[in-house]
């Protein structure tokens, strides 16, 4: 097996080296990045960030509990990028015409170069992306107390570190990486050639990592595809699970929101559409990211099979089987490379994450604010303040994610990614709206926002609190008002 301070050591070399590559793609590798082929090839596994450690820990976790319900959120992406291929082209386009740099921007632009829509979009975004840092943060500190701690048979043993110790570490190490990829330069249009170049490099990373556990687990400890069916069907509760017909509604719904979180999160915004160079290169990610997702999906279900058939204890941390399966093994190797990528998945989203939110914030937010307040500042002060601004915006925005994560309890993966897509897509309807419609206007766009973010946060946000720590039990249960169709 593998010793913990080496687990950790591989992990710290490995963000230094993404950083080390990012510096290079910026300092000496724009040549290499700008050939048509690379660059096109960088752009399309960049939006692979989409797949954050929800996808490389929590699918399997889902489909441990619930079957395929984890398909939606990779069937809406895939429409996207192929049906929806001609919107993402129109966007990209609108966007390099008018210098954007954020989806709040792209709102503010459509809606008249509204400060007010912009504004708000900004914290919809920010509050919207607290729980998928948060859930970055939990993957980590699981996946670290796993390894750390090792595994038996049914149980965890005490870590090394509590889980909260783990994920303050974690938010710290990220929040420090995202500040030296994410605020070198004032620009914000100027393009990060070092930074997706990294990123196109973790997608490969955490997809290598993946298929070298699903393989490892399938030939290795069972004996191949068709064993692993045959078992599952063997137990009825695991053929149920597997064969139970997926709820229509719930199925649709999540593959909208995904769909639209393709778009609308604010690192994918970035990625897809800010970073884009050229609209031939939105043809290559057409087929280029839906392939991508289904090979990274392969290994789900029969590692969540595998999960279950050998962890019979309900105790178990389903979330973790991607580690937990090998570490059964002893194959220290492979434990290694599936937290390398577990990890690498986590930071990548934290990073682009915290760029595109720091230009935001800082944009839309905080400089508008001190510019009125303070006036106009010198070219040298205006640089100063802005980059302060960003690297404070993104201590916020790891810090807020801790918090959070604090204030859930125990949320799994899934359930922390689903708080967050539902509540940027209160975005969407104002998105498309002003993408389309002739007469949309700001104010009913802020209305729309507005409203669909209140009721997000009464029937989502409220219920992801821990009850223990939040006195919203009686709210949840009585409903509000005491009303009792409000629960």
């Amino acid at each position: 097996m593998i010793a913990g301070w080496s687990a950790i050591l591989t992990a710290l070399v490995y963000l230094c080296a993404l950083f080390a590559l990012a510096f290079w793609g910026d300092a000496r590798g724009r040549g290499f990045v700008a050939r048509p082929q690379v660059r096109a090839g960088v752009y399309a596994l960049s939006i692979g960030v989409y797949c954050t450690s929800w996808t490389f820990f929590g699918s399997v976790g889902t489909a441990s509990i619930k079957g395929l319900d984890f398909l939606p959120i990779y069937i809406g992406p895939v429409l996207a990028f192929t049906l929806g291929r001609g919107i993402i082209r129109r966007v990209a386009r609108l966007a390099k015409a008018q210098n954007i740099t954020s989806i709040a921007d792209f709102l503010g632009a459509r809606y008249g170069k509204s400060p007010r829509v912009a504004a708000l979009v900004a914290l919809i975004a920010l509050v919207a992306t607290v729980p998928f840092v948060a859930l970055q943060l939990k993957a980590m500190s699981a996946a670290l107390g796993t390894v750390l701690g090792s595994l038996k048979v049914g149980h965890v043993l005490a870590a090394q570190g509590s889980a909260n110790g783990l994920a303050l570490v974690s938010a710290v190490i990220l929040a420090v990486f995202a500040m030296a990829f994410g605020t070198r330069r004032m620009d914000a249009t100027e393009h990060q050639d070092g930074l997706m170049l990294a990123v196109a490099t973790e997608a490969l990373l955490k997809l290598f990592a993946f298929l070298a556990v699903g393989a490892f687990v399938v030939w290795s400890m069972f004996g191949g595809l068709a064993d692993l069916a045959a078992k599952a069907m063997a137990d009825s509760q695991i053929r149920g699970m597997l064969l139970r017909l997926p709820d229509a509604g719930t199925w649709i719904a999540l593959s909208l929101l995904s769909a639209f979180a393709t778009i609308t999160l604010p690192r994918q915004f970035h990625v897809a559409i800010v970073e884009n160079r050229d609209e031939r290169d939105i043809a290559a990610a057409a087929w280029v990211f839906p392939a991508y997702l289904i090979v990274i999906n392969l290994f789900v279900v029969p590692l969540a099979i595998a999960g279950l058939l050998t962890f019979t204890d309900e105790a178990i941390l389903r979330d973790v089987t991607v580690l937990a399966l090998p570490l059964e093994a002893q194959a220290g190797p492979v434990v290694l490379l599936g937290m390398l990528g577990g990890l690498s998945a986590a930071a990548a989203m934290v990073i682009v994450e915290a760029v595109a939110m720091s230009i935001m914030i800082a944009n839309d937010l905080i400089m508008p604010w001190l510019l009125r307040s303070r006036g106009p500042l010198r070219q040298g002060g205006m640089r100063a303040l802005i980059l302060t601004v960003r690297r404070l915006a993104i201590a916020l925005l790891v810090a807020l994610g801790l918090v959070y994560l604090a204030a859930a309890g125990d949320s799994t993966l899934d359930s922390l990614g689903l708080v967050s897509i539902a509540a940027i897509g209160q975005v969407a309807p104002a998105f498309f709206g002003g993408l389309y419609w002739a007469r949309a206007n700001a104010r009913g766009a802020i209305a729309g926002m507005v409203c669909g973010t209140l009721v997000w946060a009464f029937t989502l946000l409220l219920p992801s609190l821990d009850p223990a720590r939040f006195p919203v039990g009686g709210l949840i249960a009585d409903g509000l008002f005491g009303q009792a169709w409000l629960r």
